[in-house]
């Protein structure tokens, strides 16, 4: 559906996107994460037309995105910091969106009024910061996008709002098989609604598959004892007789490898996204480290 190709952005000197590619399948819920400063959001401004890219391809369903005003109307963006015109209430910002993208839902937009009970006519940069996302998020649901890109989509939304976002957004996948790109640092959240996962680090792509795949080749391992050679151990601690191992490999394999050595305990779990996560830019130096202040 989405298809990046070696692309390559730069600003001045500085390389903020190097040879990346990402591939994103049609109807599904893809979780963009990185340590700040790695590229996400520049990816993010390529994808939905904003920049051009200086050296690759970016295409949607084989079809070049940059200066493509018909491609684009199918695309809804949310960016972190939601722009509205200064004096703009939401039912202008309505009459706005409507003229750009030809497949406004206004029926839609009234049944999300139940949703969001917004002011219809009080100015939108008088709103509170969770407010202004939630009147983003019903402008742009209404366009009934076939690609719909969040950054840190649910920032500033109270537990129950953002319960309801994740429900709405996971609705239009279901009903409507549209692809979601989310860029978000609270992995947790993003855990629970995304099928693929790609990590990214300096402008590149250190990681990308499905999360069930992700999570299926790599294991926490507790044990009493050392683990066994030829287990590729990512990390490792230790807490009395206990040691913990996090290893690249599948359950069923570790669990094999550690049975025949016949340890006192041992006992293999699955990782978190956020485990992951940090393990794997462990392996690129970017570790928790230890400072005594």
């Amino acid at each position: 559906m989405l298809k990046l190709e070696n692309v390559t952005k730069t600003f001045g000197e500085f390389k903020a996107l190097d040879d990346l590619s990402m591939n994103i399948p049609k109807g599904a819920v893809y979780g963009l994460v990185g340590p700040n400063g790695a590229g996400k959001t520049t990816a993010i401004r390529l994808i939905t037309g904003v920049y051009r890219p200086d050296s690759g391809s970016i295409t949607m369903e084989g079809i070049g995105i940059y200066e493509n005003p018909a491609l684009k109307s199918r695309i809804g963006y949310i960016p972190d910091d939601v722009f509205y015109f200064p004096s703009a209430s939401l039912e202008e910002m309505r009459r706005y969106y409507r003229g750009i993208y030809p497949e406004f839902d206004d029926e839609l937009f009234e049944r999300l009024y139940e949703v969001f009970q917004l002011p219809k006519k009080g100015q939108i940069r008088r709103f509170s910061k969770g407010m202004q996302k939630q009147a983003a998020f019903q402008l742009t649901l209404c366009t009934r996008p076939d690609l719909l890109v969040l950054d840190e989509p649910v920032d500033g939304l109270d537990p129950v709002m953002r319960r309801q976002v994740w429900s709405l957004i996971a609705s239009e996948v279901a009903q409507r098989q549209i692809t979601v790109l989310i860029s978000s640092h609270n992995l947790r959240e993003l855990e629970d609604i995304c099928d693929h996962v790609g990590i990214m680090d300096h402008g590149k792509m250190l990681l990308e598959r499905s999360l069930a795949d992700m999570q299926g080749n790599t294991v926490k391992l507790q044990m009493v004892g050392t683990a066994p050679e030829g287990l590729e151990v990512l990390h490792e601690s230790q807490s009395g007789r206990l040691t913990t191992y996090v290893i690249r490999g599948s359950a069923e394999a570790v669990t094999e490898a550690i049975k025949a050595t016949e340890p006192a305990y041992f006992d293999v779990l699955p990782l978190s996204l956020e485990e992951i996560f940090i393990y794997e830019l462990g392996g690129v130096n970017y570790e928790v480290k230890n400072i005594i202040l």
